[in-house]
């Protein structure tokens, strides 16, 4: 077990042995292990060797020895995820372990300065161990004693950074790098995350809500921040005309990667079968394409998103719970996100449904659960929006609602 008083134990080496952990760091694998090693070693914080010796004594009696409680700073309600030893009598070296959650920038756009700021004022005041990032897109400081939370807090505020969510709040939303550096961004991810949670920080910071509820922006259909599983509110870029075709580019890439890579690897692994063999080109038909990408990402020179671009709202993924694991189901089929005014409409869009899930859901029931309760018919009456065709579970297939509307 750790010592209370001296840096370093018996034998006069600053960690305590931790044999049945240091089987995690066999093998072809890193681990997250060697780099808490180094960092305890390093920094010769005690709080770090504490929480190895309490995780080897969890692998050793398959028990788990955190419990919760409440850290909080002036003002915010979140943002903060408490982790009080339940052993600290055995190992009063990891008597408190708590987390930060930070707001990352859209899109995880850093500079240098940023992060060598963040560094330095976390070493001061907690483990230094950062994680980059959590499941909700918090960048996560792991590992502060209640004590110093306000002050960590403090210079970190005055740098520019924010509480993120944590409880029953809305969370800290997480976007891809959209326009910034993809040409299949079909709306400006950051500039509607950034508008989207600046309007609700609010409910970031103040949990007042049955249960959690994610936002995340995905610029197109490739969704590179998992939204639809993940989130409660999916905003996935799409686009409302024809795949752009560039037969010459075609011609380009068949000569490159020859005729049955295009029919085995881009034809006939179209969902929909909407893509045809034209001559030394290739024809898609408009009515039958999903959006679903495959074609563009292998062939990006030659095929291209559409012109009319805008996105979709899916509602209701997240991860297990009372009904298990949900994916999104399509609510809003498409939506403009290009101007003030069309974001300022989606914003509107955004608080009806937070306040029909705020008055209908019960503890601890998630977005996609109340409406899988309630029915979505009662959900788009409770919300203002009207029936469509294309509000299915699986598209073509099985539908989410029937013809009573």
């Amino acid at each position: 077990m750790s010592t209370k008083d001296n840096p370093s134990n018996s034998n006069g080496k600053f960690l305590n042995p931790t044999p049945i952990l240091d089987d995690l760091e066999k093998g072809p694998w890193p681990s997250f292990l060697t780099g808490f090693k180094k960092l305890a070693e390093r920094t010769k914080k005690t709080m770090i060797r504490g929480v190895l010796d309490q995780l080897e004594y969890s692998y050793k009696t398959k028990m788990g020895y955190w419990k919760g409680g409440l850290v909080s700073v002036v003002g915010y309600g979140a943002g903060i995820i408490t982790r009080y030893s339940l052993i600290q009598d055995k190992i009063p070296e990891a008597k408190e372990f708590h987390t930060m959650r930070l707001q990352p920038p859209p899109g995880l756009h850093y500079n240098t300065k940023m992060l060598r700021e963040l560094c330095d004022i976390w070493e001061k005041h907690g483990s230094g161990i950062v994680c980059m990032h959590g499941q909700t897109g918090d960048l996560m400081l792991q590992g502060v004693p209640e004590q110093n939370v306000q002050e960590c807090f403090d210079e970190l505020n005055r740098k520019g950074w924010d509480l993120g969510g944590a409880g029953a709040s809305v969370r800290t939303g997480a976007s891809c790098v959209g326009p910034a550096r993809c040409d299949d961004s079909c709306y400006d991810t950051l500039k509607v995350h950034y508008e989207v949670l600046k309007h609700f920080t609010g409910l970031v910071h103040r949990p007042e809500f049955p249960y959690k509820l994610k936002f995340k922006f995905a610029g197109c259909p490739n969704d590179c921040v998992n939204s639809i599983m993940r989130s409660d509110i999916a905003f996935i870029g799409t686009f409302r005309d024809a795949i752009k075709v560039d037969n010459a580019e075609v011609k380009n890439w068949v000569q490159k990667n020859g005729m049955d890579s295009l029919v085995n690897n881009v034809i006939n692994r179209c969902p929909t079968k909407a893509i045809t063999l034209k001559g030394e080109g290739i024809e898609i038909e408009d009515k039958d394409c999903v959006r679903c990408m495959h074609c563009i990402n292998v062939m990006s020179k030659a095929l291209s998103i559409g012109s009319d671009k805008g996105l979709s709202l899916l509602m209701g993924g997240k991860s297990h719970l009372k009904v298990g694991s949900m994916l999104g189901s399509m609510i809003v089929p498409f939506v403009k996100a290009e101007t003030d005014e069309d974001i300022e409409n989606l914003i509107e869009l955004l608080e009806r449904i937070i306040e029909w899930w705020d008055d209908n859901a019960f503890d601890h029931e998630r977005l996609g659960e109340t409406i899988e309760r309630v029915s979505l018919k009662e959900f788009l009456k409770g919300v203002e929006l009207e029936p469509d065709i294309n509000m299915v579970n699986t598209p073509r297939d099985n539908p989410y609602f029937k013809a009573e509307f």
